[in-house]
């Protein structure tokens, strides 16, 4: 976006929004979570122009928010300030904030223009680029799983329908329930509308397979970047009007020990110039081409080295448990939940793949960076993907992907793959990042020590 399109895109938004007081400006760190600062009217107009200083090592912050002492940014190189410029088409009312506010998401750029390494933005644009190079286009759409919760003045529970008439809650797990959706439709409307206010395409609105679980799945667009931009944003909108009902959300992979983890499913298919769909054809495998087979290939063959961004916190790995239709092994097949890599149900110009790994928990930006990879080196190296699971097969669940965070670190640093799309860089400094976060979790006593080994030892 130009300058002169920056400060037309501000200036409009200003005529429908006079009154606006505060601007958020935001940026996904290494976590996938949104950090940034408020800034005056006064300054608005900077970060639509020349460009508004940011701090560039607020991309490296472990979850808890503080600095890394294992890498150089933020530690031994000043923690200089790079240039933040507004992206186009996310500036945005935030209706649930006190004041007259509005939000928009930044990319960093280094003084000279160039893309700054430690942006995710950027990082998945030069994923991407490989397959741009081979003239195909990426159309991708989310699904993300998050849970309502409230607090029962002891600990964090699900937030539970109630039965109609009385305050007490209903039994049961209620998968696809319309009850449970009407029981919080208060806060599904206030997020519907957020979505409109913020150009987030929304889509389908499910019921979980557990209490207080919740599916939103988010509509396709033709860039990498704009629909991890929704993603990240509708994870924000879930959380501003959940605050507005009194609730509290979350994108825990696995915040309730008995019940489903949440997922972040993403589906691809790659388009070529004449802008049709290349994964759409016939195969041995069935109605699907060997193009969508070869990337199949590649993303399994990436998937054990690319699970650290999949699965990136303690949390996460507790998400893959047996009977959870969550993967532990890079099959794939068509119409089947089961697997790592599925074949929807579609029409064959919609012909496409879902990517079920990650979890909820993870950044959009690089899980779908190491898709791209993946896909790019299978296409390009006619991967064989293996045998394929068939339509309503029953399997035996094994694992072979790294499915404790130690071991998925260890893999990431072995990956020979990876690092070309990620840059070597950015390779090096999340494995330290992640790394360095694996060791301070472990370095907690928790209560759980004193109840399993106080007495005991």
């Amino acid at each position: 976006m130009t300058s002169e399109q920056g400060k037309d895109e501000l200036a409009a938004y200003l005529k429908q929004a006079p009154d606006t007081e505060l601007l958020e400006i935001l940026v996904p760190d290494m976590n996938g979570m949104l950090r940034g600062k408020r800034i005056g009217v006064g300054d608005f107009d900077k970060a639509f122009g020349s460009g508004i200083n940011f701090c560039a090592s607020s991309c490296v912050m472990d979850s808890k928010g503080e600095a890394f002492e294992s890498i150089r940014y933020g530690n031994e190189d000043g923690d200089p300030d790079v240039l933040g410029h507004a992206v186009p088409g996310s500036l945005a009312t935030v209706s649930w904030a006190a004041r007259p506010t509005a939000q928009v998401l930044l990319e960093l750029l280094e003084n000279d223009g160039s893309p700054h390494f430690l942006d995710p933005r950027n990082v998945l644009r030069a994923a991407r680029q490989p397959l741009t190079d081979m003239g195909l286009h990426p159309v991708i759409a989310t699904e993300l799983e998050f849970y309502l919760v409230e607090h029962d003045g002891e600990v964090f529970r699900p937030r539970t329908a109630r039965i109609p008439g009385s305050d007490l809650p209903q039994d049961g797990l209620q998968f696809s329930s319309l009850d449970d959706l009407l029981d919080v439709d208060p806060f599904l409307t206030n997020l519907a509308n957020i979505c409109r206010e913020q150009n987030i395409p929304a889509g389908a609105a499910l019921s979980e397979y557990a209490p207080g679980q919740f599916e939103v799945n988010l509509h396709h667009v033709d860039s990498p970047e704009l629909a991890c931009d929704h993603a990240v944003l509708l994870k924000r909108a879930v959380k501003g009007a959940a605050r507005r009902n009194g609730l509290a959300a979350t994108f825990m992979a696995k915040p309730f020990a008995e019940f489903a983890g949440c997922g972040m499913h993403v589906h691809i298919s790659l388009l070529d110039a004449n802008g049709d769909n290349v994964f759409a054809g016939q195969s041995a495998d069935g109605a699907f081409s060997d193009t969508l087979r070869h990337a199949i290939g590649g993303m399994g063959a990436m998937m054990e080295e690319s699970m650290a961004i999949f699965a990136h916190n303690a949390n996460s790995y507790r998400r893959y448990a047996r009977n959870s239709y969550v993967p532990s092994t890079p099959n794939w097949g068509p119409n089947h939940r089961d697997l790592a890599l599925r074949i929807p149900l579609s029409s064959p110009e919609n012909t496409r793949v879902e990517h079920r790994v990650a979890g909820a928990d993870a950044n959009p930006y690089l899980v779908v960076a190491a898709i791209l990879a993946g896909m790019h080196h299978g296409i390009a190296g006619q991967c064989d993907p293996g045998v394929m699971v068939r339509e309503r097969e029953k399997i035996d669940e094994i694992v072979t992907l790294p499915v404790r965070w130690e071991l998925a670190l260890d893999a990431f640093d072995a990956g020979k793959r990876l690092p070309a799309y990620l840059g070597e860089e950015y390779h090096r400094v999340f494995a330290s990042c992640r790394r360095e976060e694996c060791e301070r979790f472990h370095s907690q006593i928790t209560n759980r020590d004193y109840e399993w080994y106080l007495r005991a030892v």
